[in-house]
């Protein structure tokens, strides 16, 4: 499919509250526009305006999402198949660059791309694709005869169930956009080799953010004791024990991500020294830490405790919880990594309830590595948004 040049059919006029935004933001929501020239229609591009009439950028209109317009540039240049194919062959290049020793990984990242609303995960050669605003629904196809132009690959798979895409009035779908085949794919993470479910897995099938955490824990895992809480499908845990670790307990409330990190240890050799329990894992954390048991690397992460700021507080007595605990069940000198996905949540804060907990439990911590989500999720600068994914690795003594 090709198409010429989209049409800008109406003018998006900012209003004064809007002079206090983040310049180079690409959102515009509902309280920021003082007048709309024209009529247009969901997914249309528009035009949009300073509040004293100025040219300012051009984007994607919904006025059923609190974010009005999407803005794909700042530029004045027409919004063509040559500016989706620039856009992504910009996110290839970079993943050409950062991504190494994997077939798993976030080829477009949304806003962290500049193409807000998008997002593209590579798991071998097939693309899973959500498209998460109206907008970018209305150019999937597109999009996705670009996409399938990338050498390898033979499928473009739309995982458009997001919750987030009732907001934007947009039905939920799960199915091949372009070619077809299984949609279990094995792919390999280093030393490790998984299956992922494009169709059933959470998110699109994979955890592409914390595959930097995972080998970065695992090197403090040799000839220890690790428990793995949250472990859903058991990939830090079994990075743990490809790197020697003597035995690793993982802990989840739901038995099929239990069932694939038992496949998990199998389909890597190293069964007879992970064991998978279904249990709730603040429960059972309470349970271990009353009997007495002691391990050398704890692994916390968690599903999102927070979803927006009204929820920090209680997240982040969460955080200090889970915590409080894991530190609890460490040995002298062991390791604590410790992860949170809620991006509302600060790093600071993060950090601050993990001190927090260590203090309650009497013991000394100090950090050996603060990391977050990957670099094929780049943060863009003018978007403190696109930055969620915080991973602290600390020792306990």
């Amino acid at each position: 499919m090709t198409i010429g040049s989209d049409t800008v059919t109406a003018q998006i006029t900012l209003n004064r509250r809007w002079v206090r935004h983040e310049p180079g933001h690409l959102w515009v929501y509902a309280g920021h526009v003082g007048h709309v020239k024209g009529q247009p229609a969901s997914g249309d591009l528009v035009e949009v305006l300073k509040p004293d009439g100025r040219w300012y950028g051009r984007g994607l209109f919904n006025p059923l999402s609190k974010i009005v317009v999407r803005l794909l540039t700042f530029k004045d240049e027409p919004i063509d198949e040559a500016f989706w194919q620039n856009r992504i062959t910009q996110a290839i290049r970079l993943r050409a660059r950062v991504v190494t020793d994997t077939n798993a990984y976030r080829l477009i990242y949304g806003e962290g791309d500049r193409l807000p609303g998008l997002i593209v995960d590579r798991y071998d050669h097939v693309l899973v694709m959500q498209t998460l605003s109206y907008g970018m629904d209305r150019r999937k196809d597109v999009l996705a005869d670009i996409l399938m132009q990338e050498p390898g690959v033979s499928a473009v798979y739309l995982r458009n169930d997001a919750k987030s895409r009732r907001l934007e009035g947009l039905p939920l779908e799960r199915r091949f956009l372009r070619g077809g085949g299984p949609t279990e794919i094995e792919i390999k993470e280093g030393r490790a080799r998984f299956l992922v479910n494009i169709e059933r897995g959470q998110k699109t099938g994979w955890f592409c953010d914390q595959r930097g955490n995972r080998l970065a824990a695992a090197k403090l895992a040799e000839g220890g004791e690790v428990l793995d809480v949250f472990c859903h499908t058991g990939a830090f845990g079994i990075h743990a024990a490809l790197a020697g670790a003597q035995s690793v307990e993982g802990l989840d409330v739901g038995e099929e991500v239990l069932a694939s990190a038992r496949g998990h240890a199998a389909m890597n050799c190293v069964e007879s020294r992970c064991l998978y329990r279904n249990v709730d894992a603040f429960e059972e954390m309470r349970n271990l830490v009353k009997a007495g048991r002691r391990y050398d690397l704890v692994i916390l992460d968690p599903p999102a405790f927070a979803r927006s700021k009204e929820a920090i507080p209680r997240a982040l007595a969460g955080y200090k919880d889970i915590n409080l605990m894991g530190i609890k069940l460490l040995k002298p000198e062991g390791f604590l990594v410790t992860s949170s996905c809620s991006q509302p949540v600060s790093e600071e804060a993060l950090w601050g309830a993990v001190r927090s907990a260590a203090r309650d439990a009497g013991r000394q911590m100090r950090l050996i590595e603060e990391r977050g989500q990957g670099p094929d999720h780049p943060v863009l600068a003018s978007m403190p948004e696109t930055s969620y994914l915080k991973c602290f690795i600390a020792q306990v003594f």
